[in-house]
């Protein structure tokens, strides 16, 4: 049994959708991996370890030369896996101020510091839920609440360049006839992509109608439609439940815990990157 905490390579190889041989090849030429060694010698690796192999993954379907790539995830990983408040902080400020120099140059330190599950977790989903407190007590106004969505979406979207390609399982995602809100799940579509799935993104205000031919298009594995209001879901609940005859349906957002919806489907509660880390193993198990 590996000690608490700790891995075997089979199990990270598992994890992470990287085989044994490559581990150990990564491990030989770029020091990718630091395992340490149970008492009868096998090679324990941690979750950080982890972390690291899935920023090479991403890093290397980015297009990035394999040493280089080994390069960034390891310098993401010595930067730690948390944000830091004072940058997570700046990045509020500049957004608040539209100071777009200021808010673009924080997010660019962010992200040569953490990898994608990091920033996503510490950093841009705990601020949109701010900025949506914020906006519920009246200490945003529209301008504001706008440049921030608009930045960072921009942002997020460049990550998301190439997000379709590999041979990972694919996911469709949708936000749901009328919902606008779709940060949250394009932060969803960034730690499945983390994870190998390939991303088929439809975007806000998508209709039923419009996924059940996506459906039949790219035959996905998982289908994912958001929204913000559980009363989005009940007006459209016969065509979900249709929809999901057809595909293994999801329903995402703050609308989802109690959205009345049968037909055997899956809600998702939990942050971006638990909810990715989830499915990725429910589709390997």
């Amino acid at each position: 049994m590996a000690e608490a905490g700790t891995l075997r390579i089979g199990e990270l190889s598992r994890r992470s959708g990287v085989s044994p041989e490559l581990l150990r090849a990564w491990e030989r030429r770029y020091g990718l991996l630091q395992p340490t060694r149970s008492t009868g010698g096998l090679r324990l690796y941690s979750l950080d370890d982890l972390a690291v192999v899935r920023a090479m993954r991403q890093h290397l379907s980015e297009g990035v030369a394999a040493a280089e790539a080994a390069a960034l995830a390891t310098r993401g990983s010595a930067g730690g896996t948390s944000a830091g408040p004072l940058r997570t902080d700046a990045l509020a400020t500049a957004l608040a101020s539209f100071d777009d120099e200021a808010a673009q140059a924080v997010f660019d330190s962010l992200l040569a510091s953490l990898s994608i599950d990091a920033l996503l977790r510490d950093v841009v989903v705990p601020y949109l839920h701010g900025l949506g407190e914020q906006w519920e007590r009246g200490e945003v106004t529209v301008a504001q609440e706008h440049f921030a969505t608009t930045l960072l979406r921009g942002r997020l979207l460049g990550l998301a360049r190439g997000w379709g390609r590999g041979l990972g399982p694919a996911a469709l995602l949708a936000c749901a006839p009328g919902e606008q809100h779709d940060l949250g799940l394009l932060a969803f579509g960034l730690a499945l992509r983390a994870r190998g799935w390939r991303i088929v993104y439809l975007g806000a205000d998508t209709p039923i109608a419009s996924l059940t031919d996506a459906v039949q298009s790219c035959e996905p594995a998982l289908v994912v439609v958001s929204a913000v209001n559980r009363r989005v879901f009940r007006r459209h609940a016969a065509e979900l439940e249709q929809l999901s005859r057809a595909a293994r349906l999801c329903l995402a957002g703050a609308g989802a815990a109690r959205a009345e919806v049968d037909g055997g489907v899956l809600r998702l509660s939990q942050g971006p990157v638990e909810e990715a880390e989830r499915l990725t193993q429910l589709l390997r198990s």
